[in-house]
C-alpha cells in the first residue's frame, strides 16, 4: 500500500506474526487436547491480533485514500477551472516572487520552503506530512525552524506577515 508510515508496516508485521504463531499454537493445542482455559487464552490472543491487524490495515488504507484526495485537491487548486483575469495572475505572480525572495532572505532550506508554501496554503502539519511523505514530527521541526529564522511567533504570524499589508 502506498503512503503507509513505516511504523504501521512494522506494527502490521508484528500483528501478522502474532496472529500466525498464535493460530498455529491453538491448532497444536487442540490436536493435543490441551486444557480448555489455556486454549481459550490463546484464542483471545489470536482474536485480538486479528482485530488489531484488521484495524491497522483499514486505517492505513483510509489514510492512503485521504492522502490521495489531498494530493488531487492540491493539484486541482493549482489548475483552476476558470482562468483568472490578467490582473489577478499578475498579483499572484508578484506575491509569489515576494514570498520566494523572503524565503531566500530568511535562508530557508529547500524543504523549509516547501513546508512554508504549504503552510501558507492553509494545510495542517499532518496534511503536509502526508503530501511530503514524511513524518509529522519532521514537518513540525521544519515549521519551528521557519518561525525561528523568520523571527515570527508561529503559524498565524507567519501567514499574516505576507498578507497583512495587502488586505
Amino acid at each position: 500500500m502506498p503512503n503507509i508510515q513505516p511504523k504501521n508496516y512494522f506494527l502490521m508485521l508484528v500483528f501478522f506474526l502474532l496472529l500466525l504463531t498464535s493460530g498455529i499454537d491453538v491448532m497444536k493445542d487442540l490436536a493435543e487436547g490441551t486444557d480448555f482455559n489455556h486454549v481459550a487464552q490463546e484464542t483471545v490472543v489470536f482474536a485480538l491480533s486479528f482485530i488489531a491487524l484488521g484495524w491497522l490495515t483499514y486505517d492505513s488504507r483510509r489514510q492512503a485514500i485521504k492522502i490521495k484526495a489531498l494530493r488531487e485537491e492540491l493539484a486541482h487548486a493549482r489548475t483552476p477551472e476558470h482562468k483568472p483575469e490578467k490582473y489577478v495572475l499578475d498579483a499572484k505572480t508578484s506575491l509569489s516572487q515576494v514570498i520566494s525572495q523572503q524565503f531566500d532572505d530568511w535562508q530557508l532550506t529547500t524543504s523549509e520552503k516547501d513546508v512554508g508554501w504549504l503552510l501558507l496554503k492553509g494545510l495542517s502539519l499532518k496534511e503536509i506530512a502526508a503530501i511530503r511523505n514524511t513524518l509529522e514530527k519532521t514537518v513540525r521541526q521544519q515549521a519551528s525552524s521557519i518561525y525561528k529564522k523568520s523571527a515570527l511567533s508561529g503559524r498565524h504570524a507567519f501567514s499574516a506577515w505576507f498578507i497583512e499589508d495587502v488586505l
